[in-house]
């Protein structure tokens, strides 16, 4: 007997998306696939052969544990194509297709004297993507490692950095670094196939073949690349499928010798959403932080970007500005076009007095002061520890290491004395808060590893973190 009882139907979608999760049905089942009972046996049509073969492998152990939840037994289930998905699917393909372009109708002809010269028509022009170079980077100790990697990979593609993972907090300059290799690959070897994309076009090219049955063009495109840069790959976090997807085309290109770039927010180590297989794919290769410029490189990036523009902008200014500013890059390029478009409009040359009128708001704002609290709060929220856990008297590693780090990272963001800092942190002396910090210093000079549980974390990819968290 066959049947498609709503009822039973209803109850069959409920409880695969209990198990898959809400997100996941609506994206893979709901309007996509056909549940039917027919003589005991679960069918699922789906609309083309990539669907069959990816909920099967994918869902199916789901979807056989929800139809013991409603059937009450173990029963077969099959995944196949369904003919009026099929058709469905091949119509929505023909209507998303954008319609041929109807011919233009011929303008009447106007004789032309021979030898006269002919009019070409206007041709819309297509604005042209700037690319960042490398040698327009600005370079301090926040970032020299990182430029130092993008640079070797322009010189050697495919060979001792790859992957390279460039990772940090917004603003820092990753996109920047990931586009001057775009652009000095594409220099260096003008015949490669350099494919530069954002981790959300990867995912949603993905989908996309995926729902239309075009994985096979979607895989070509991007394994049979000589090099391939991706931008945000935090973007893929929580995305199971898409991940996966992104590591067989890793696999694929690295077995070949082909370059591999990726940016993210933090070190893979702490990019708890990432896949254990995709994580130690990243750390096989280089991986480099860039941190927010410090005050020297701060006035560096103003100098380089105020450099020719109109009006100038006094090296005192520049100066004050890099002192008083102490967020990522962008800020400081909003700051200056800021205070030359107020120099514009008021008719003022730039000066002290104007910079501080023009950009009231924004130095107050940087003027907020880090207090313990946060300095807790961020290390807490980091290594996932208990509110209240940093003020105890516990002495065991997984909680003495941390607050040694609350410690570091409060003589480094707050004006509190040593003493001030052992007290709030477990009521510590000041000789215990001077040893907890030149323990860290220590670990750091040492490039030395954090244990907590099974977790080894490198103690400078923790500092950056909870110093991004600071930042918030």
């Amino acid at each position: 007997m066959t049947t498609t009882d709503p009822q039973v139907v209803a109850a069959l979608s409920e409880a695969i998306a209990r198990r898959i999760g809400e997100p996941r049905y609506r994206l893979w089942f709901a309007d996509k696939t056909r549940l039917v009972e027919d003589d005991g046996r679960l069918t699922v049509g789906v609309p083309n052969h990539f669907y069959q073969d990816f909920l099967e492998k994918k869902f199916g152990d789901e979807v056989r544990a929800a139809a013991v939840d409603v059937f009450g037994r173990p029963v077969p289930v099959r995944f196949s194509i369904d003919a009026e998905l099929f058709q469905a699917a091949r119509r929505a393909e023909a209507e998303a297709a954008p319609p041929p372009a109807a011919p233009a109708p011929e303008a009447p002809r106007r004789a032309v004297p021979e030898g006269a010269p002919t009019a070409e028509p206007p041709r819309a022009v297509k604005p042209v993507r700037r690319w960042h170079r490398l040698s327009e980077f600005v370079v301090g100790p926040c970032n020299r490692l990182a430029h130092a990697g993008a640079l070797s990979v322009v010189e050697a593609p495919g060979q001792d950095v790859n992957p390279l993972v460039l990772h940090g907090p917004v603003g820092t300059g990753k996109t920047h670094l990931l586009e001057g290799i775009y652009a000095g690959l594409r220099q260096r070897h003008p015949e490669w196939r350099v494919c530069f994309v954002t981790a959300e076009e990867f995912t949603n090219r993905f989908v996309q073949a995926m729902h239309h049955g075009k994985l096979a063009a979607f895989r070509k495109h991007f394994r049979e690349r000589d090099a391939l840069l991706v931008d945000d790959l935090h973007f893929l976090a929580g995305k199971h499928a898409t991940q996966d997807e992104f590591l067989h085309t890793f696999d694929a290109l690295h077995a070949d010798g082909r370059q591999v770039v990726v940016t993210c927010d933090c070190h893979p180590r702490l990019a708890d959403a990432f896949s254990p297989e995709l994580t130690d794919r990243l750390l096989g290769g280089a991986a480099w932080g860039l941190a927010p410029p410090d005050a020297a490189t701060r006035l560096d990036l103003l100098r380089a970007r105020a450099h020719g523009g109109a009006p100038a902008v006094p090296e005192a200014v520049l100066g004050f500005l890099a002192e008083q500013l102490r967020g990522n890059v962008r800020e400081l390029e909003g700051a200056l076009h800021s205070l030359r478009h107020y120099s514009r409009v008021t008719g003022r040359a730039v000066d002290l007095a104007l910079a501080r009128e023009a950009l009231a708001d924004l130095l107050r704002h940087a003027a907020r002061v880090v207090q313990l609290a946060d300095v807790e709060q961020a290390v807490c929220r980091v290594l996932r520890l208990e509110a209240g856990a940093l003020r105890g008297k516990q002495r065991c590693w997984a909680v003495s290491h941390p607050r040694m780090l609350a410690v570091y990272l409060a003589r480094r963001h707050t004006n509190a004395a040593y003493s001030e800092i052992g007290r709030h942190f477990g009521g510590r002396n000041h000789s215990t808060a001077v040893a907890a910090e030149k323990k860290v210093r220590q670990w750091l000079k040492e490039d030395g590893e954090l244990v907590l549980g099974e977790q080894r974390l490198r103690v400078r990819d923790v500092v950056e973190k909870i110093e991004h968290e600071l930042q918030r």
